[in-house]
């Protein structure tokens, strides 16, 4: 071969290579914090067929780098065309967390700042916006819950090593069904299968879904062969099917299992490692069949009226075809959550005591949830 087609053929492969480890960088500040984020296109990448989104999300005290790097998808994508993200979660004593509600007092909106990841990695590239999916790992499988309770944007979630904290559990209004597959092992000594005082144990959480999604709440219950003996341990898979639209939820119980995600071992990780299944390739396996969770129509058929607006001291809400009202929250215009609301059947909302100016208003009740903007004019 002459040295001028060597290397251009050289160089043809290479091209290849790089367009096949496409990651892109950014940041955009969003609730007054610079917030960071990596996300990976698939060489197979065409914008004009719109693509699936997968958030992989961190756990507490590592970043979106370490997530990508021993919780991996990119492989996955690079076969089943899809973009991987990897947020960067904001600092708390000099760790990373995802803030799932209001964590150690914390007031940092990431469901806000995901959301707009969303709507900034659409607006360059062609995103299939009805196949939005997001896994996590430990703090970052907290997020990915809070965020089936908070958050129509999101298709269906996977979970591994976390769960619904007590208060997010008590609180949890979804705005559809979300199917959920979550992963857990019966030796994790950080959240531990039972739960504790503050997290719901996995039993409990799984059903709850298992409810949302009106599932049979008798799963079929599939073992998985125990294909490497020395991994000391086992796993079971339960999947309930029947629920809205043909949804199901899944629970993968790995007997022996700790704080770890099945199929990638971490050096010095916490507990046993299942190395029979890989958690990434049977979350894209769960996700990969669901599109469009917000589409079901029972779930759109709901109006709220509230009054009066512009109000001064409080309003009165009611529900269309008398849904109640469990959930009322109230951000200001840059997001931050000024009052919140939670009952069995909520009819008014004081707001005496909140500054004149323009908020946003979310009511929530089982199935629905809508955003109307409130004037307030005196304080």
């Amino acid at each position: 071969m002459k040295k001028s087609s060597f290397i251009t053929a050289l160089l043809v492969c290479v091209a290849g290579l790089l367009r096949a480890q496409t990651t892109v960088s950014g940041s955009f500040v969003h609730g007054g914090i610079t917030r960071t984020y990596s996300f990976y296109i698939p060489a197979m990448y065409n914008p004009a067929n719109p693509v699936p989104l997968v958030f992989n999300l961190h756990g507490l005290g590592t970043d979106g780098a370490y997530q990508a790097q021993y919780r991996d998808f990119r492989p996955i994508a690079d076969t089943a065309n899809f973009i991987v993200v990897h947020p960067d979660g904001s600092t708390m004593f000099g760790q990373r967390f995802w803030n799932y509600g209001s964590v150690l007092g914390s007031t940092v909106d990431d469901v806000g700042f995901l959301e707009a990841l969303i709507d900034t990695i659409s607006a360059d590239y062609s995103i299939n916006s009805s196949r939005v999916y997001c896994a996590g790992m430990s703090n970052g499988s907290f997020m990915a819950y809070y965020l089936a309770c908070q958050s129509n944007r999101f298709a269906a979630i996977g979970t591994v090593t976390g769960s619904m904290s007590v208060d997010m559990y008590d609180e949890c209004v979804p705005q559809h069904p979300v199917p959920v597959l979550h992963i857990h092992g019966t030796s994790d000594n950080t959240n531990p299968y039972a739960g504790t005082s503050t997290m719901k144990g996995i039993d409990d959480t799984n059903l709850f879904w298992v409810d949302q999604n009106n599932c049979n709440p008798v799963p079929a219950v599939i073992p998985i062969p125990d294909a490497v003996t020395s991994d000391n341990a086992t796993a079971t898979r339960y999947l309930y099917t029947g629920g809205t639209n043909g949804y199901t939820v899944e629970l993968f119980k790995v007997t022996g299992g700790g704080h770890t995600w099945p199929g990638s071992p971490v050096s010095g990780s916490s507990g046993n490692t299942c190395m029979d299944f890989d958690a990434s390739k049977e979350i894209w396996r769960f996700f990969s069949q669901y599109e469009g969770t917000a589409a079901v129509s029972d779930y759109k058929q709901v109006d709220v009226a509230f009054w009066p607006n512009p109000a001064e001291d409080a309003i009165i809400i009611q529900a269309s075809n008398n849904r109640p009202v469990k959930e009322i929250t109230v951000r200001d215009m840059r997001g931050r959550l000024v009052e919140k609301k939670t009952g069995e059947n909520i009819q008014s909302l004081d707001i005496d005591h909140l500054k004149a100016g323009t908020y946003i208003l979310k009511i929530s009740g089982k199935g629905f949830t809508v955003s109307k903007k409130l004037v307030i004019t005196n304080s």
